[in-house]
């Protein structure tokens, strides 16, 4: 019998995420953190289908060490690494540029091409290049697969995907629009279709990815013509801890006037403004508390919030035209009505609604919460962004357990 498991690698720079999917009925059959790879004591979690929790502290110097810890962490499950029934690694690779537009089997070529990208992903990228060579050191043998965060969003058309910037410098400096969270925007515009009862090629949505990073994406047929994010994951809505859209001109201010660094400038707007910045908290959870309690500064970041996110609804309509669904995902999208109430609030001319009651409604599955007959659906779809990964991985592969490599 050929191979069908996948085990898919999110390499952080001090963690490592992973998950044991077996692709012949889509079971999940371990996940798995490893976290604060590098320091004094780390620390890993590790899930076994059907199984209680299993979790130790220790040192975990290195990426080596921690995958040699899942490693062993499979093992006592009867699923190491050594396991023939394993037919691929797939990794997460956050930045793949124009040059990767699907999923690749990696060769000393892709890894060179992910290292030149390192410029535009200095915090992703050499983590991501980090987990995969550890992994190609414990099997050799086994087809490793990136699947590029940019990957989905590399379909934008010309118009969407430039800045309006000198094109020579633009182009000697890879500066254009790329796009990121395109696992997931991939799997819930697939899953938003399917729960409409459509083909992907027949319908147009609105993906709101809203986690502490948030993005969103206009899919039309099946494929994105815009997104939010840019050249990084700084551009588009407010997010956690990151700034999103802003006069490019407040850089130079703060430089001139400020007297700021561009690295405390890069620390700023990554790190210390979004909700944090507005209101001392990134947790949706905690600001919609604090609102309940009359905290007007708290109040004043969650407009903040649903004010660039009514735009982007508004100005994706533009771009698709026809809108069959908008989908809410990640944390946030996934957990909080209020925040959904209030994105389409006043935009009953668009066709959005949410029912209050489906609104309220918690739940693991897809679902719809607008009312019945509503012109535009709009959905709530957990993503799964470890089973896009596994379904490229093994799509590539094959059942034979190799594939071609990529362009």
């Amino acid at each position: 019998m050929s191979p069908t498991r996948v085990l898919v690698l999110n390499s952080g720079s001090s963690s490592v995420k992973y998950q044991l999917l077996d692709m012949s009925d889509g079971s999940r059959l371990a996940v798995g953190l490893v976290e604060r790879i590098g320091e004094e004591t780390s620390r890993l979690k590790h899930t076994p289908q059907g199984g209680e929790a299993r979790e130790w502290s220790g040192a975990v110097p290195d990426h080596e060490a921690a995958l040699k810890a899942v490693a062993a962490e499979l093992a006592k499950d009867g699923r190491g690494l050594d396991s023939p029934d394993l037919a691929a690694i797939g990794h997460r690779v956050v930045h793949g540029g124009k040059h990767f537009t699907e999923p690749t089997v990696i060769d000393d070529a892709v890894l060179a091409e992910i290292e030149r990208l390192i410029p535009v992903a200095p915090l992703h990228n050499p983590a991501n290049l980090t987990g995969i060579r550890t992994a190609q050191a414990l099997r050799p043998d086994l087809p490793q697969v990136a699947v590029f965060d940019t990957a989905f969003h590399t379909t934008m058309p010309e118009s969407a995907a430039r800045y309006a910037i000198d094109v020579e410098t633009a182009d000697a400096h890879r500066i254009r629009r790329y796009g990121f969270h395109g696992t997931s925007h991939a799997y819930v515009s697939r899953a938003t279709a399917k729960l409409l009862g459509k083909a992907p090629e027949d319908v147009n949505v609105i993906v709101l990815h809203l986690g502490n990073g948030a993005s969103a994406s206009a899919v039309r047929g099946g494929r994105c013509v815009d997104t939010s994010m840019g050249l990084t994951p700084l551009e588009g809505l407010v997010m956690g801890t990151r700034s999103g859209d802003m006069d490019p001109a407040v850089i130079f201010h703060l430089m001139r006037v400020g007297g700021m660094s561009a690295d405390e400038i890069d620390t700023l707007l990554n790190n210390r403004s979004g909700l944090i910045g507005l209101c001392g908290d990134n947790d949706m959870r905690e600001i919609r508390r604090r609102i309940d309690e009359g905290d007007e500064r708290a109040r004043l970041a969650f407009d903040i919030y649903i004010h660039r996110l009514k735009k982007y609804i508004g100005a994706y309509c533009a771009v698709l035209g026809r809108v069959d669904a908008v989908a809410f995902t990640a944390g946030v999208g996934e957990n909080s009505a209020p925040v959904r109430e209030a994105a389409v609030a006043g935009l009953e001319g668009l066709g959005l609604a949410v029912d209050g009651e489906l609104n309220a409604v918690r739940g693991d599955e897809a679902r719809l919460i607008s009312p019945a007959g509503a012109r535009v659906a709009v959905a709530v779809v957990p993503t799964d962004e470890e089973m896009e990964i596994a379904t490229q991985t093994y799509a590539l592969v094959g059942k034979d357990g190799m594939g071609s490599e990529g362009d």
